[in-house]
């Protein structure tokens, strides 16, 4: 293939003033010897970012705060006011830009009605196609009735909800003696896969039909259990929840996934398979990626003419109205 495909990617990063304190929290997670080596690049909107698009034919990236931002702040006022501040820089950065940058909100979820406020005016004045949220906040995960008035409001403004991964709350013992499983090895997988579950058996998307979630790193392995869920949910000890439909219909009308961090044929087969390839999007996790690397693969992944103009730019232009 002599030229690229035209892409959307929408995992790719960005790293705000004020944001790095955080961004550091993340540190216990990485080689000490690489931890912080990409924080130039997060901080770049201008030549490096646009030359690794255009190498492997990004036409748009909708850039999100690298994690994970005010959802580690304990301060809910302060949270709320940074959030802001992030959202208005990030702004600021697209306009110089806005053929080439899209963006996800940063909310300050300790807040939930904060957060739907924000949501909305990222959303409605300052252009954003939806949220990225870094995991649980403070212990909370968006299953948790406080966010109703949240989820409410995505809806309404049919903005897509991303959850990227972050830290559980604690570090369960399951990783003691292990800390290369504490991390992008397998705990933010199971951690952000876990979270997803939470909000299909919690019923989130019964109350919220019309609410939108993305998952990155090919759905975080849940597309290999779909049939798994159904057939366990039958005989699960369930107390008191019930669910309109199988587990595995939220996934063909609640959730997308995205490539992010996954170069790899078999999963994306199973994932489009599974899914289906409306549901399925490409992105780099840029700078944490190389970009070289995810763009080849997908140029050269076993999938239909059709299906690779949808996982590359059709599905991310229609689900974010780009």
């Amino acid at each position: 293939m002599t030229n690229p495909v035209a892409k959307i990617a929408l995992e790719e990063h960005f790293m705000a003033p004020g944001f790095i304190d955080y961004f550091n929290k993340t540190s216990i997670n990485i080689s000490p010897e690489l931890f912080g080596k990409a924080l130039n690049a997060l901080q770049d909107f201008g030549e490096i970012r646009i030359a690794n698009m255009d190498s492997i034919g990004v036409e748009k990236a909708v850039l999100s705060l690298s994690g994970p931002g005010v959802q580690a702040e304990t301060d809910t006022a302060v949270a709320v006011r940074k959030a802001r501040e992030c959202n208005d820089f990030l702004a600021a950065e697209i306009a110089k830009n806005p053929t080439r940058y899209g963006g996800f909100a940063h909310l300050a979820m300790q807040d939930p009605k904060a957060a739907a406020d924000e949501l909305e005016r990222s959303v409605k004045e300052l252009g954003f196609s939806g949220v990225m949220i870094n995991g649980q906040t403070n212990g909370a995960y968006l299953d948790d009735d406080r966010y109703s008035v949240f989820w409410e409001r995505a809806a309404d403004l049919d903005a897509p909800v991303y959850i990227h991964p972050y830290n559980p709350p604690d570090v369960p013992y399951m990783y003691h003696g292990h800390s290369e499983l504490f991390g992008p090895v397998w705990s933010w997988t199971v951690e952000t896969g876990n979270h997803a579950l939470r909000l299909v058996f919690g019923g989130v998307f019964d109350r919220f039909p019309k609410a939108k979630l993305i998952l990155g790193h090919m759905g975080e392995t849940l597309p290999y259990q779909l049939w798994r869920f159904d057939s366990r949910w039958e005989i699960s000890n369930r107390g008191s929840k019930r669910l309109d439909m199988k587990p595995s219909d939220y996934f063909h009308r609640n959730i997308w996934c995205t490539t992010a961090g996954v170069c790899s044929d078999e999963p994306l087969r199973c994932a489009i398979d599974a899914m289906g390839a409306e549901r399925v999007m490409f992105s780099v996790d840029y700078p944490f990626e190389r970009p070289e690397e995810a763009g080849k693969w997908i140029d050269a992944a076993p999938l239909s003419d059709e299906e690779r103009t949808k996982v590359c730019y059709q599905n991310a232009m229609e689900l974010l109205h780009l």
